[in-house]
């Protein structure tokens, strides 16, 4: 008896984006809940949130000036995330968005969320005159690299920029 393997295959469906409510607390739950899923997989910190960032996430953000919180939902269901900063790139003398965390809850994932978070995300960045939008990627996390690259983002072979950082 043998078996046949369907290939996987990206399912389109109906998606809104739009900028989190984050005075609702079924939003502001909704948006720590999908971060903590991020967080718990290998594109994350492989471990969940600590209580202490779950009950900060949301104050944090609200208290954020340059903070865009993006909302993305299958009907009425939250279904993605992107949390993201407008920054100032002085090379360019204009505003710049960088996608700071862009999460799609695990059974949700290659339905075109991802994309409709990027897309909107862009929209907004364009609607401030923004220069470009940036975002940080593991090298290891090749499922969002496609992702991106599909989205425009690159380039990929020339000089890489190294993101560190320094916990405080």
């Amino acid at each position: 008896m043998s078996s046949k393997v369907e290939p996987e295959v990206e399912i389109e469906v109906e998606v809104e984006v739009r900028e989190a409510d984050l005075a609702d607390p079924q939003q502001a739950r909704a948006v720590v809940e999908i971060v903590d899923s991020y967080a718990r997989g290998p594109g994350g910190q492989n471990a969940p949130l600590s209580d202490e960032a779950r009950a900060a996430m949301i104050p944090g953000l609200r208290a954020h000036p340059m903070a865009l919180v993006l909302l993305a939902f299958e009907g009425q269901t939250p279904a993605g995330i992107a949390v993201c900063v407008f920054g100032f790139s002085t090379f360019a003398g204009k505003p710049l968005l960088n996608i700071h965390d862009l999460a799609v809850l695990p059974d949700r994932r290659g339905r075109g969320i991802g994309a409709a978070l990027i897309a909107e995300a862009e929209r907004r960045a364009r609607e401030r005159d923004g220069c470009r939008l940036t975002l940080e990627v593991l090298e290891s996390n090749t499922g969002a690299q496609r992702l991106y690259r599909a989205s425009g983002f690159g380039p990929w072979d020339e000089d890489r920029t190294l993101f560190v950082s320094k916990s405080l």
